[in-house]
């Protein structure tokens, strides 16, 4: 499936020197460095030019993970992080909860609607393969996830916070692990535990949703919304944490602490609940959150302790300065991509598969072109975005 992108956008921290935060204030550049390497490569894995990409371009087929895999629990942690700046900057400037707790309502609801009005789009173009309206998607994850971190946020102390994750991640393997699947028994001891189609979470996606991303389930599927909830949450704890008055030396390595914690609990817990991005599995949520945190880690330290910021990072911070346009011009390109058709080698070809074969195919193995088609996609994708980054226009919700 693909990724999509963090709700914007982060606003103004003490800027980070040797030893301690000071009081001039600045964006905190790692946030939109890592907002924006996650948005390039959601563009990447998601815009091959063939089915043969590279293997850690694509998604792991079940149980596991690939590099791809990390993408959506990247936005979604990274909401979480923003969600911090955004909601105690307005507390700070005088806004009560309650109008906070109306934008939050305001913002889901326009996510949630601009990811059913994509799914409409897969249905206008190819009817064929999307013969009706999808309801769940990953915009609309995002705005379920980020809707119900920030009413925890506003209303909840971190430690009540902290018992909420617990609750939901051990409460989902509870459920996915002791609760008999109707019709087909007991996971472990009727069916395998964690069967592609015998889980609760098929189950429940096949009877109270209509069309489903994987005809026998939907990775975006109603129960597994559950855990997901808990990435925002990690986030949140994270932004706190850059949010304090702790030295950026400290704040490096509590991240990077936390990060390998999350990494090897995660992996720990995979061993009785695997590892599983399509079921959203706690060990997933834990370990998915451990590599964000060290990849942010990584971020920070380069971005806003040493000051590296040179043409490297010009991309990344372009596309994590507007994050919701590049995911939107990425959809559109692709969707006119398929809307046209021309004729090659004899055939009527769609937009796809016309560029690639006439301009990518012949340059080498199918696994190298589909990448170079990836790549040229990714630099479309930029053009409009460093426009208007030109022109100082950041697109909001």
């Amino acid at each position: 499936m693909p990724a999509a992108p963090a709700v914007p956008s982060p606003q103004t921290v003490p800027a980070p020197s040797a030893d301690s935060s000071s009081s001039a204030s600045t964006r905190l550049a790692s946030l939109d460095l890592f907002r924006g390497a996650t948005i390039a490569a959601m563009i990447l894995v998601n815009d091959p030019g063939n089915d043969h990409p590279y293997r850690p371009l694509e998604h792991a087929a079940w149980n596991g993970w690939t590099p791809t895999d990390l993408i959506f629990p990247f936005f979604l942690f990274i909401v979480g992080v923003s969600l911090v700046f955004s909601f105690e900057s307005r507390l700070d400037r005088g806004d009560s909860r309650g109008v906070l707790r109306f934008h939050a309502l305001r913002r889901a609801a326009i996510i949630f609607a601009i990811g059913l009005a994509m799914n409409y789009s897969l249905v206008l173009v190819a009817p064929s393969a999307f013969p009706g309206l999808r309801i769940p998607g990953v915009l609309q994850r995002i705005g379920i996830c980020y809707l119900a971190a920030s009413i925890l946020f506003l209303y909840v102390r971190p430690r009540t916070r902290a018992v909420v994750v617990a609750a939901l991640l051990v409460g989902y393997w509870i459920l996915m692990r002791f609760v008999p699947v109707p019709g087909f028994g007991v996971p472990g001891r009727d069916i395998p535990f964690l069967h592609r189609d015998a889980n609760l979470a098929a189950y429940l996606d096949r009877k109270f949703l209509r069309h489903l991303w994987e005809t026998t389930r939907d990775p975006e599927g109603l129960l597994s919304t559950l855990p997901a909830i808990a990435t925002p949450l990690l986030g949140i704890f994270t932004g706190e944490w850059l949010r304090s008055k702790t030295s950026s030396q400290t704040k490096l390595v509590g991240m990077l602490l936390f990060g390998l914690v999350g990494l090897i609990l995660g992996r720990t817990w995979g061993v009785w609940f695997p590892i599983n991005k399509k079921l959203w599995t706690s060990s997933y949520v834990l370990f998915t959150a451990g590599f964000a945190l060290v990849c942010l880690t990584l971020c920070y330290w380069a971005t806003d302790i040493k000051r590296w910021r040179g043409a490297w990072t010009k991309p990344f911070l372009i596309f994590g300065r507007n994050a919701i346009t590049a995911y939107l011009v990425a959809w559109l390109f692709a969707v006119l991509l398929y809307a046209f058709n021309a004729p090659l080698n004899g055939e009527m070809r769609n937009g796809h598969d016309y560029i690639f074969g006439r301009f990518f195919a012949p340059l080498g193995s199918p696994s190298f072109t589909s990448l170079l088609f990836s790549l040229a996609f990714v630099l479309l994708c930029l053009l409009p975005i460093w426009l208007m980054d030109c022109k100082k226009i950041f697109l909001k919700i």
